[in-house]
């Protein structure tokens, strides 16, 4: 089985999401299952249908934490080399066409929120920066069209 690359940050996330789902979401949908199923006829009651479809949700979720939590590998992105991208790396990125400089972290995909500048390596994007260092040139075919991009840095 391959590791999952998480940074320690991503990896307490995932660990507090688990301990919420186990500890306070699984109790209060026991609690809703009790009381849907004290108001009778099983076979018309939304909320009991409701409170089973969300205990199939939580469970599965706990399943996939667990297993992402077991198969992590934690790095930090501080003791990481800054000559190549790799995970954990942050870089910056000038778009060779509109002369806009972009800095990104490539983390793994549990990690990966845009807005906050944190790109997935099994993203288009994250791939193409992987294994560059300051100076490449990367082209991407984006949905838009063909971007192109240098490597400015890797801080």
């Amino acid at each position: 089985m391959d590791r999952i690359p998480i940074t320690k940050k991503g990896y307490e996330v995932l660990k507090k999401e688990l301990n919420n789902l186990k500890k306070i979401e699984r109790p209060q949908n026991i609690k809703a299952i009790e009381e849907a199923r004290a108001h009778g006829d099983l076979s018309e009651n939304a909320e009991f249908d409701a409170a089973k479809d969300r205990q199939g949700f939580i469970e599965g979720r706990i399943g996939e934490l667990t297993f992402k939590l077991a198969n992590a590998e934690v790095i930090d992105p501080d003791k990481i080399p800054k000559g190549l991208a790799i995970f954990g790396s942050k870089v910056v990125l000038e778009n060779i066409d509109t002369g806009e400089d972009m800095e990104y972290q490539l983390v793994g995909p549990d990690e990966s929120d845009i807005e906050k500048g944190r790109i997935s390596i099994s993203s288009p994007l994250g791939k193409a920066i992987i294994g560059k260092k300051p100076g490449d040139e990367l082209t991407l075919q984006a949905p838009g069209g063909r971007r192109n991009y240098e490597l400015i840095k890797i801080l």
